[in-house]
């Protein structure tokens, strides 16, 4: 029953370990996720600040910086209680070591003091001479062959746990130096977000007096992004049907291809009865298919709906996301939008690009969104709007990380923005989550 309960504190320690450190690895992959979206909004923003006038975009730049900055110092924050965590553990576990290394050095002098006293080094052969009969001496021997192994495994087991101890306070040090290094990192971050808030506090302020203005740019481009979401919905709509028809025709012909399958079947059976009455039988190999790899892109299932946080993001380079997706309230001008994708601002002239192996569905133009595509992807489908150089056409085959046009950039205010959309049949569905950071 108690090595039970110490094989099961083993155990625990053990997972305890493991989810310990898993946990800071993932905060720390998160942070350095987080950092590189600031740095490609910051260039981004610094790039559209140089080069129109237009103040909405610069906001949501900034916005986005801000909201990015908190998560940011919302992630440290969780590292250094993580990190903190961690010490403790490895306070305890160094506690523990020390307390089994003080047995296992108490033994060894015993059995040291022991030997030491019956003289056991100078009267080995003694000891095994002097047995009443010769069975005991070789079991005196074999006592001795056994007493030398442990003394041998004991020490060894003392250097073990000494190293092992040595291990952990190192990396109790190793923890102390990664803490304050975020700790001065989350300081300098906070700094940053002050700086970045009134830089906000500029930029709308900017804007006194052309808040109406702003408000029917909103509205107009809302109610854009609602014809463009109804011819969506109809044509995804159209292509689910379409699909479903299809399949239902293919299941049908294969069901009809069975039943004659089954028919030749029957009468090849009849035949081949008779000719065994007449004839010896003679063995078939079947034959092996042989099944074809492909190469993956981008270390990807073959199955999209695995690929959930592993797509690549719908266009090459620097890029960030400047527009959610669902409702959001815009308090500067009063005005709650929605929409089903996302806003992706990008550098000029960069390739968007299909984030799964699948088919193009459909080609069109939209006003004020340019040439839109959507993609088949099995039952997922992905919508790409504001290409202004198409490279490709209905029908065509895609590969992961391909080209499908260019990114439109405004000539006005030197913007480049795409939006993306995702949809499991006709369920609109959120497509940050399942973009790679």
């Amino acid at each position: 029953m108690k090595t039970l309960s110490l094989i099961s504190v083993f155990l625990f320690s053990i997972t305890l370990l493991f989810s310990q450190t898993e946990q800071i690895e993932q905060l720390q992959r998160q942070r350095q996720a987080i950092q590189e979206d600031i740095r490609n909004t910051n260039k981004l923003y610094l790039d559209v600040k140089k080069q129109t006038t237009t103040i909405m975009d610069r906001i949501n730049l900034i916005n986005k910086q801000i909201s990015s900055r908190r998560e940011l110092i919302d992630v440290q924050r969780k590292e250094v209680e993580a990190l903190t965590r961690e010490e403790a553990r490895l306070h305890k576990e160094i506690e523990r070591l020390q307390i089994e290394l003080k047995k296992k050095q108490d033994n060894y002098a015993d059995a040291i003091k022991g030997m030491l006293n019956q003289k056991f080094n100078q009267n080995k052969l003694l000891f095994i001479l002097s047995g009443k009969s010769f069975g005991e001496s070789l079991r005196r021997m074999q006592y001795l062959r056994e007493y030398s192994k442990w003394q041998k495994s004991q020490a060894e087991e003392i250097k073990k746990q000494n190293t092992e101890i040595a291990n952990k306070q190192n990396a109790i040090a190793q923890a102390k130096v990664d803490k304050l290094k975020v700790l001065e990192s989350m300081q300098q971050e906070r700094q940053k977000l002050e700086s970045e808030e009134k830089s906000y506090q500029v930029e709308v302020s900017q804007v006194k007096g052309r808040e109406e203005q702003l408000r029917k740019e909103l509205q107009n481009k809302q109610r854009q992004d609602n014809q463009l979401n109804n011819q969506i919905e109809k044509l995804i709509a159209e292509e689910v049907a379409r699909q479903e028809r299809e399949a239902e025709a293919l299941r049908l012909a294969e069901a009809a291809k069975r039943a004659e399958a089954e028919k030749k079947t029957d009468r090849k059976e009849v035949e081949t009865a008779k000719e065994k009455e007449v004839s010896p039988s003679r063995g078939v190999s079947p034959s092996i298919g042989a099944s074809t790899a492909s190469t993956e892109s981008f270390n990807l299932s073959k199955d999209f709906a695995s690929n959930r946080g592993r797509l690549p993001m719908p266009v090459a380079g620097t890029s960030s996301v400047v527009g959610s997706f669902g409702t959001k309230q815009h308090k500067e001008w009063n005005i709650t939008t929605n929409s089903n994708g996302i806003d992706i601002q990008a550098e000029r002239g960069a390739d968007i690009r299909s984030v799964f192996d699948g088919e193009v569905s459909k080609v069109f133009s939209f006003p004020g969104s340019n040439t839109c595509v959507i993609v088949r992807h099995g039952e997922y489908y992905t919508f790409y709007a504001n290409i202004f150089d198409l490279f490709v056409k209905q029908g065509d085959k895609v590969k992961t990380g391909q080209s499908l046009g260019r990114i439109f950039t405004d000539p006005d205010t030197g913007v480049s923005t795409m939006h993306f959309q995702l949809w499991q049949k006709t369920t609109k569905l959120n497509p940050a989550p399942w973009l790679s950071r």
